[in-house]
């Protein structure tokens, strides 16, 4: 049987910062807000924004300059090679290479900052009177890594007037982990215990152990760390990368597929 499926291509941030654009894509083109198929989609339609992941590069490209139809007039996006690490960068200037770290902060206005995601989550970052911004990846060991901290410390602005939006990831009902997530952030606050439950799938080994597994909400722990920081005015397109195939990209569902990018510029 055929199946169409209608959603927004690109999400747009709705936040009270005029003077600031920021949106999340989907794995719908711009172009065509529609997904049709007839016993799967395949791994990279229909706008994958990742030339690391396997798909054609030409295709990837086009999808890039797709994405400066959203943008403003000489506006470049600065690409990231993500490593799940804590690295944050400060730009003042672009780079055609993607520089390696997993946050950006620019106070200019011809940089757009993106990060890329497929399950992990976006956060993204603005002044309140928009004259500073940030884009962070958000997947369980750059949180663990304090990658959050070091992004918001790395700010001009002080922390209280700092307005934060965290975008589509891996939810809490499908975001298996193993104890050693769970323990990563019962180091730094035994609060974060309440960021996991224990998983209906846990299992005996074959020596009679008992596997223990978690369910992990990525967002709560975002949202705990940047509260702890200071960071009060929160905005979440509380998505699941993982349960929504039509709209999203999600690597723990598919292992092999594309990826989403969430960008952010002064305007």
């Amino acid at each position: 049987m055929n199946r169409t499926f209608i959603n927004r291509p690109i999400h747009k941030v709705e936040w009270p910062v005029p003077n600031v654009l920021a949106f999340t894509t989907t794995r719908l083109h711009p172009q065509n807000h529609t997904i049709s198929q007839t016993s799967e989609i395949k791994p990279y339609s229909e706008f994958n924004l990742g030339e690391h992941v396997g798909d054609n590069l030409e295709q990837v490209e086009s999808n890039r300059k797709h994405l400066l139809n959203n943008l403003p007039p000489h506006s470049k996006i600065q690409w990231l090679e993500q490593v799940h690490g804590n690295k944050v960068v400060t730009l003042d200037s672009h780079s055609l290479i993607p520089l390696v770290a997993d946050a950006a902060i620019t106070q200019q206005k011809n940089i757009s900052l993106a990060v890329m995601t497929a399950d992990c989550l976006p956060i993204l970052l603005t002044a309140a009177d928009g004259s500073e911004i940030a884009a962070i990846h958000g997947g369980w060991k750059p949180l663990a890594k304090n990658i959050i901290a070091n992004t918001v410390n790395g700010m001009c602005t002080p922390n209280k007037n700092i307005i934060a939006w965290l975008g589509p990831c891996i939810g809490k009902a499908a975001f298996e982990v193993g104890e050693e997530v769970k323990f990563a952030f019962e180091k730094k606050s035994e609060n974060f215990s309440s960021a996991f439950s224990v998983s209906p799938k846990n299992q005996v080994s074959t020596s009679n152990k008992l596997k223990v597994k978690y369910l992990a909400n990525l967002a709560m722990i975002a949202k705990m760390q940047l509260e702890t920081l200071g960071v009060n005015q929160l905005h979440h397109l509380n998505h699941c990368t993982y349960s929504d195939e039509q709209q999203y990209f999600s690597y723990r569902r598919d292992n092999v597929t594309g990826r989403m990018a969430s960008i952010i510029c002064r305007i």
